[in-house]
């Protein structure tokens, strides 16, 4: 049975995160509905592209007391557009993109762009995504581009080691990195979703990872230094 104090303070996060939203210019909220309980933010509603909806999360991520968040949000094009027109621009933007290989192709159907193709790294996969995102009359993208591994485990995690020590970002002290065959595995904790973040994004610029698994934990600041016994090793260089 919930107690009047969590229904209180999941008033006060369902708040902060439409105040956030409403701030936020990277979304239109008209048409955003938010719900908070135990911590878990649920966005409900429309917004007009792909490049919302994904900014509409990052956002209720941000936000202090958000333990996870449900991405409900449907996207409801307001530019009436073609196959043709979107895959067009689409094979223009990607070959605009520094980085991005020749061959990585996009297919659309009913708005929604499929990429496949090889690239080097889960960054540049990800750069890919982001870049058909953007066009106009987007609504979705399936991102089945393949990342071939180039180099060996061990040196992919020590890189992946080096480079979150060097964020400013990243408390990496307390991440643990594994590497199997061309999956990370990110564990430990952190003190919020943007760190949290950010250490996934330093294991995706690694050579041959196609995916990373993070279930690094954000624990609140009190807990991460109280004394209830919650610490994790500092992975070793």
């Amino acid at each position: 049975m919930r107690t009047a104090t969590s229904i209180a303070t999941d008033v006060r996060l369902r708040n902060a995160v439409l105040r956030q939203l409403d701030w936020d210019p990277e979304v239109d909220d008209r048409d955003v509905g938010v719900s908070a309980s135990d911590g878990v933010v649920t966005l409900t509603g429309f917004v007009d592209t792909c490049v919302a909806k994904l900014a509409a999360e990052r956002i209720a991520k941000r936000i202090r007391g958000v333990r996870a968040v449900a991405n409900d949000l449907v996207v409801r094009v307001s530019v009436d557009r073609t196959d043709a027109d979107i895959a067009a621009d689409a094979a223009r933007a990607l070959r605009l993109r520094a980085g991005i290989p020749e061959q990585v192709q996009p297919v659309v159907h009913n708005g929604y762009v499929t990429l496949t193709g090889p690239v080097e790294c889960t960054l540049r996969k990800e750069q890919a995504a982001e870049t058909v995102r953007h066009i106009a009359g987007v609504r979705g993208v399936l991102n089945h581009i393949d990342v071939s591994p180039r180099t060996t485990e061990r040196d992919v995690r020590r890189r992946i080691v080096q480079a979150l020590h060097r964020r400013a970002d990243i408390d990496a002290r307390h991440i643990q990195v594994a590497v199997e065959n061309d999956v990370v595995m990110l564990t430990g904790a952190v003190r919020s979703w943007s760190e949290r973040d950010a250490a996934e994004d330093a294991a995706r610029r690694a050579p041959g990872i196609r995916r990373v698994d993070n279930e690094i934990f954000v624990v609140p600041r009190e807990r991460f230094h109280g004394a209830d016994g919650i610490g994790w090793e500092p992975c070793a260089l």
